[in-house]
């Protein structure tokens, strides 16, 4: 029985940049990997956020923010923290081989006019994309190679 690999997206406050990412390794993987996120704080949803990502046809309305803590009782064979480098500090996570750090604005730190908070989150939910295929292409050529 083959074991799906499972990847964790950890963000600061897990319900922006983890969701987004989350929703998108579920579309681009399907089922052959398990996509899971976790904050180290974990506030409610944002619904600009799921509906910006409606927009790119991801429906994200079912995903729960979840805290970082539930999450240091299971193995993933990847964690990639979501920060922005320049403003928040990532956390340890040290039961996992492939850590990838990358860094990515908060678009929520503004008290911009909601339309402008769209335009951000739009720019992030983008980026984001760019980097979950990117990261969702090299776990596919890495089971390759092992097979």
């Amino acid at each position: 029985m083959d074991k799906k690999m499972k990847v964790l997206f950890l963000s600061t406050g897990n319900s922006t940049r983890g969701q987004m990412a989350e929703g998108f390794a579920r579309q681009i993987a399907g089922d052959r990997l398990i996509a899971a996120n976790a904050g180290i704080e974990s506030p409610d949803s944002n619904p600009l956020v799921t509906e910006v990502m409606k927009e790119v046809g991801v429906d994200i309305s079912g995903q729960k923010p979840k805290d970082a803590a539930q999450s240091l009782k299971e193995h993933f064979g990847y964690a990639v923290t979501l920060y922005d480098s320049a403003r928040e500090r990532s956390p340890v996570f040290p039961f996992t081989t492939n850590l990838i750090r990358w860094s990515v604005k908060d678009p929520t730190a503004t008290d911009a006019p909601a339309e402008e908070k769209k335009e951000q989150l739009r720019r992030v939910r983008d980026d984001i994309r760019t980097k979950v295929q990117g990261l969702m292409d090299e776990i596919a050529r890495r089971i390759r190679t092992a097979a």
